[in-house]
């Protein structure tokens, strides 16, 4: 106890000293003043972050004791006070939460983790994945990486953000609202999850919050689309107009379209997307936002499918997808597991990506690669994924920026999606153009599935049943002058 109130006392002092030195007038000694507690808003300086980071690494530096003071980094577990509001087994949900004072920002992020659709399925994701369905086995603390990042160099513009992260217990894609009963094995309860998380961060400082971002990542980024503008509705009715919220949907942009090889559905993983939504739905006693409802009366399975429930929201909602994506490849039954494609697969893979680019065409903002892979907005490499020159964290920024613009023109009340042009040289609307995985050159590293060993691309691309001299033939042009463009990644 003795150890941890020092600790304390060591890091007030140290953010003491801090301000005291970033208040000092230029050149000159800061003015003697009784202590008071004030909030430190650090959105102030958001406009000039690479000054404002040398500054606080140089004045670090110089002050060693405060440099080596280890500040809490993690986030630490809480339940939710409502016992009501389960994971699928009837044990508490809860989140995670590392807390930024001096910020107004909230980023509040969904796991991911398929899903399960009758209970058959669930027993088998029981006994498989039980975190996924239980809060039995948590860790206290949890570290956050790519956009949960508390380091600046890994996390430039939300580093300093309040984070939350939302572990996934019920399986239905942050949808269901149905308690576990006697006459039930299993709880479905991921949209009234997300509902007492919010009500319990309104406690935390949430209320007087600026922005809060929902993030998530595969079936998380499909339950950010079905829940932001519930969230925004949440916030409203509570008399929070003023904050300001945002989705950003990773790799939950997936597609109802024909399988290259139709199974029955037996399991999650064989089982068309359709076909278990449908069973989904009815099992979770989802919840699907009310406007997308009324465009689907009766058929509301559809407003699991991105490009059909995007459009009927009022919250802006930032897209990222791999236009190659792995989880949408192996519901579609296209498995790489070793043998290289044939050119059935081949010619289907190529046609996926096509698909993608086809129905993300209308999105305002979004970020696309031509990549084989799933899920990026948490990875530690998520700052090396470029598209047409421009890096994922910097596309946000754009679009927080524009969103920032926007609503000091039309109030910050307005919940209509954003529509007008990005600043120069601030691109929102990043999507390849190549037709082939790996075709973008700052694409994640790939690995043979056998030996594990790095492949190039042009290894890779023949792994996957690549016919150089047909595709060249294809494109209009000599197969040397390919075989160059793809050893360049062009």
């Amino acid at each position: 106890m003795q150890s941890r109130a020092l600790g304390r006392s060591s890091a007030r002092s140290c953010l003491l000293l801090l301000l005291f030195h970033l208040g000092a007038p230029h050149g000159g000694r800061a003015q003697t003043q009784a202590a008071e507690s004030f909030p430190l808003d650090f959105t102030a300086v958001e406009g000039n972050m690479d000054n404002f980071m040398v500054q606080i690494k140089s004045l670090a530096q110089s002050l060693y004791p405060c440099a080596a003071q280890q500040l809490p980094q993690d986030m630490a577990l809480r339940f939710l006070e409502n016992a009501s509001v389960t994971c699928n087994d009837g044990s508490p949900a809860g989140y995670y939460i590392k807390e930024s004072k001096g910020s107004k920002r909230w980023l509040l992020f969904l796991e991911g983790g398929w899903y399960c659709f009758n209970k058959q399925t669930c027993d088998t994701r029981y006994e498989t994945t039980r975190r996924l369905m239980s809060s039995t086995k948590w860790p206290p603390s949890r570290t956050g990486t790519g956009i949960l990042s508390p380091q600046p160099e890994e996390n430039r513009h939300w580093w300093n953000a309040n984070m939350v992260f939302v572990p996934y217990c019920s399986s239905d894609v942050w949808s269901g609202a149905a308690p576990k009963t006697d006459q039930s094995d299993y709880a479905f309860m991921g949209s009234l999850i997300l509902k007492e998380v919010v009500n319990e961060l309104l406690t935390e400082g949430l209320d007087k919050a600026r922005v809060l971002l929902l993030a998530g990542s595969s079936a998380g980024g499909t339950g950010v689309l079905l829940n932001v503008d519930r969230v925004a509705e949440q916030l409203e009715s509570q008399g929070h107009r003023r904050v300001q919220v945002r989705g950003l949907a990773d790799s939950g942009w997936f597609l109802d379209n024909k399988q290259y090889t139709f199974t029955d559905c037996l399991d999650t993983i064989s089982c068309a997307p359709t076909e278990a939504i449908k069973r989904g739905i009815r099992y979770w006693g989802s919840l699907v936002p009310e406007s997308c409802r009324q465009a689907h009366v009766g058929e509301e399975w559809n407003c699991f499918f991105g490009y059909k429930l995007q459009p009927t929201l009022k919250s802006p909602v930032f897209v990222v997808q791999w236009l190659f994506d792995e989880a949408q490849l192996t519901v579609d039954n296209v498995h790489l597991t070793g043998q290289p494609v044939h050119e059935g697969q081949w010619r289907y893979i190529q046609s996926l990506g096509q698909e993608l680019r086809s129905t993300l065409h209308g999105v305002p903002a979004m970020f696309a690669p031509a990549c084989l892979s799933h899920e990026l907005i948490t990875r530690t490499y998520w700052m090396d994924i470029h598209v047409k020159g421009t890096s994922l964290p910097r596309a946000l920024h754009c679009w927080d920026r524009s969103l920032q613009d926007s609503n000091h023109i039309n109030g910050s009340r307005s919940r209509q999606k954003h529509k007008s042009s990005p600043a120069r040289g601030c691109p929102l609307h990043l999507i390849d153009n190549c037709p082939w995985p790996h075709c973008n050159p700052s694409c994640p590293t790939i690995r043979d599935p056998l030996t594990g060993q790095e492949m190039s691309v042009i290894q890779f691309l023949k792994f996957l049943g690549f016919d150089v001299q047909k595709m060249a033939q294809q494109q209009d042009m000599d197969a040397r002058t390919l075989l160059g463009m793809l050893n360049n990644g062009t």
